[in-house]
C-alpha cells in the first residue's frame, strides 16, 4: 500500500512538473526568448549543476558557457542569473520597479516574518515604504548617525583595547573571531545599549546564538522552496524550527523594549514613551511610537533584522581586508605610510579621520570587490511580465539573482579583474561609493533594494580598520610568508575565508 501511494505521488508530481515546464517555456507571453542555460533534469532541474564548488564560483563558471543572462531551474521554480556589469545596469535602470519584490523562502514565512520584515516585503507594499522611510530618515540619516556617534567611537576603542591585551607576546589571534565579537557589541550597543559578548547578560548571549541560528536556517536547502506545492507540509521541519527561534528572539527583544518603556514610565509618568537618555537607535524608534508614526510591533522586527544583518557584514569585510593587506605587503606599507603622513602620532583616532585616508578607503573597496560578503545578492523577484534583459525575457514569477562576485570581476569592466589593485580606485574618474550607482561595483546591491545600513558600514568599517592599523603592526604567525596564505572562499551565511585568518600583533 505504501509503495502504491509513493508511485501515485511521484506520478502526480511529474505531471505537475511537466505542466509547469510547458507554461515556463512560453516565456510568460513575451516576444523575447527565454535566456539560455544548462539543460535541466526532470524534477530536480539544474540542482546538479551547482555541485562541487562554492556556489557563486559555480554560477560564474556556468555563465562563461551560457552567457551573462542565464536561466536555471530548481524543481518547479526558476531563476535568471545576472553575471555582468552591462546586464546588471540594464536590470537596475530599466526594470528596478518590476524586480523590487523578493523571492520568499519558506523559512522566511515562519512566525509571519515575511509579512513584517523590510527584507522580505515587496517594495510596493505600504508597510515596506513606511519602514524603509524610517530607516532612511531616523536611523541612517546624518542626524540619526550623529545621535549614536559617541557610542560607535567608544566601542571602537574597546575593540582596540581588546587587541592591545593580546599584543606583544607572540600570541596567535584568530582575527575574525575577535573582530566579530567587537563589532557585535558595537552594533548591539548602538541599537539598544546591550553588549552581546563578554560581561553581558545571559539573555543577550542567548539572542546572539538565536540570530546565528536564524542566519544558518535561511541558507539550508529546503524542498519546500523547489517544490512550492509541498510548503504546507514543511517536510523537513525547517519552518517550524525557525518559528521557535524567532519566537524566542522576539521575546528577548520585547523584554529589552519593555524595560526601556518601564524606565520611561518611571522617569516621566505612566504611559510615557518620550525619548530617553540612552541615545541609541531604540530611543529614536520609541520616540516615533510615542508620536504615532510607528507601530510598537515594528520596532522589534526592525531591531532584529538590522542587528542580524549588520554584524556579519562588517566583521567579515574587515577580515578580508586584513587578509589581503597581509597577502600584499606593498599595499600594507602604503596604508601605514598614509596613516603616518595624515595622522602622525595621534593616539586615539576619531571616526572622521578615516575619511582623510583615500588609500585605506581604496583598499577596502578593492577587498569588497574581490570578496563581497554577499556574493549573490538576496534574490529579487519579477512581479509582472515585461522585463527584458540582454534581449531575453524574464517572465512573471521568476527569481532574479545578481551574482555580485561575477559582476565585480567582469573583465569588460575591470583591468586584471582577479588581482588585488587598490590603486584602480585612486585613479578612476568614478566615485565608486557603496550606493550601487556604478553597476560594476555593487557590494551592497543597488536600486530600491540597496542595503539600508550602508551609511553605518561606510563609516564604521574604515574607522575600525584605520584604528587597528594605526595602533599595531600585524604579521602572519610561525614565519608564514605572504604567498603561503590560503585565501580560499567558503560560503555559508556569508562569503568568508575557508581558513580563518591568524595574526600576531605588536603595539606601534
Amino acid at each position: 500500500m505504501e509503495l502504491w501511494l509513493l508511485v501515485v505521488a511521484l506520478a502526480v508530481s511529474l505531471l505537475y512538473y511537466l505542466s509547469i515546464l510547458r507554461r515556463y517555456a512560453r516565456g510568460g507571453g513575451s516576444k523575447a526568448p527565454l535566456p539560455p542555460g544548462p539543460t535541466p533534469l526532470p524534477l530536480i532541474g539544474n540542482l546538479h549543476n551547482l555541485r562541487g564548488d562554492v556556489i557563486h564560483h559555480r554560477l560564474t563558471s556556468l555563465a562563461r558557457v551560457h552567457g551573462p543572462v542565464m536561466l536555471l531551474r530548481f524543481g518547479l521554480t526558476r531563476a535568471v542569473v545576472i553575471s555582468s556589469r552591462d546586464a546588471a545596469a540594464e536590470a537596475y535602470t530599466k526594470h528596478d520597479r518590476r524586480l523590487a519584490a523578493r523571492l520568499i523562502r519558506d523559512t522566511s514565512r515562519a512566525y509571519g516574518l515575511s509579512e513584517r520584515s523590510t527584507i522580505w516585503l515587496p517594495s510596493s507594499n505600504p508597510r515596506w515604504k513606511t519602514l524603509r522611510g524610517i530607516q532612511a530618515t531616523h536611523l541612517f540619516s546624518p542626524r540619526g548617525m550623529a545621535a549614536v556617534h559617541a557610542i560607535r567611537e567608544r566601542k571602537v576603542r574597546d575593540i582596540v583595547a581588546y587587541f592591545r591585551s593580546r599584543a606583544g607576546n607572540g600570541e596567535e589571534v584568530l582575527f575574525g573571531q575577535a573582530i566579530y565579537s567587537g563589532v557585535l557589541n558595537l552594533v548591539s550597543s548602538s541599537f539598544f545599549s546591550v553588549n552581546m559578548i563578554g560581561a553581558g547578560s545571559e539573555e543577550s548571549h542567548g539572542l546572539r546564538d538565536l540570530v546565528e541560528d536564524l542566519l544558518t536556517a535561511v541558507t539550508k536547502p529546503n524542498v519546500s522552496d523547489i517544490f512550492p506545492f509541498l510548503q504546507p507540509f514543511d517536510l523537513q521541519g525547517i519552518r517550524r524550527w525557525t518559528a521557535k527561534r524567532l519566537e524566542k528572539a522576539f521575546g528577548i527583544l520585547n523584554g529589552i523594549i519593555d524595560r526601556r518603556l518601564a524606565d520611561y514610565d518611571s522617569a516621566n509618568g505612566a504611559g510615557s514613551t518620550e525619548k530617553g537618555s540612552n541615545n541609541d537607535f531604540l530611543d529614536a524608534l520609541l520616540g516615533l511610537v510615542s508620536d504615532g508614526k510607528m507601530a510598537r510591533e515594528d520596532v522589534t522586527v526592525l531591531l532584529l533584522e538590522i542587528f542580524g544583518a549588520g554584524s556579519d557584514t562588517m566583521s567579515v569585510s574587515l577580515e578580508w581586508a586584513m587578509a589581503e593587506l597581509l597577502r600584499n605587503p606593498d599595499a600594507m606599507a602604503k596604508v601605514r605610510a598614509e596613516l603616518k603622513d595624515v595622522l602622525g602620532d595621534k593616539k586615539a583616532l576619531e571616526e572622521a579621520d578615516a575619511a582623510r585616508l583615500p588609500y585605506l578607503q581604496a583598499v577596502l573597496k578593492e577587498s569588497m570587490r574581490l570578496h563581497p560578503v554577499g556574493p549573490i545578492l538576496l534574490p529579487h523577484y519579477a512581479e509582472e511580465d515585461g522585463v527584458v534583459i540582454g534581449g531575453y525575457a524574464v517572465p512573471k514569477d521568476t527569481a532574479v539573482l545578481f551574482n555580485a562576485s561575477a559582476i565585480m570581476r567582469d573583465p569588460a569592466a575591470w583591468e586584471k579583474p582577479d588581482e588585488f589593485m587598490p590603486e584602480r580606485f585612486m585613479r578612476s574618474e568614478h566615485s565608486f561609493d557603496f550606493r550601487g550607482k556604478d553597476f560594476e561595483f555593487i557590494p551592497f546591491g543597488s536600486g530600491r533594494r540597496l542595503c539600508p545600513g550602508v551609511p553605518l558600514a561606510e563609516r564604521l568599517v574604515p574607522f575600525i580598520l584605520a584604528s587597528l592599523l594605526h595602533a599595531f603592526e600585524w604579521r602572519l604567525p610561525g614565519g608564514m610568508s605572504a604567498h603561503e596564505m590560503d585565501l580560499t572562499e567558503r560560503f555559508s551565511t556569508t562569503n568568508c575565508l575557508a581558513v580563518p585568518l591568524k595574526v600576531v600583533l605588536t603595539i606601534n
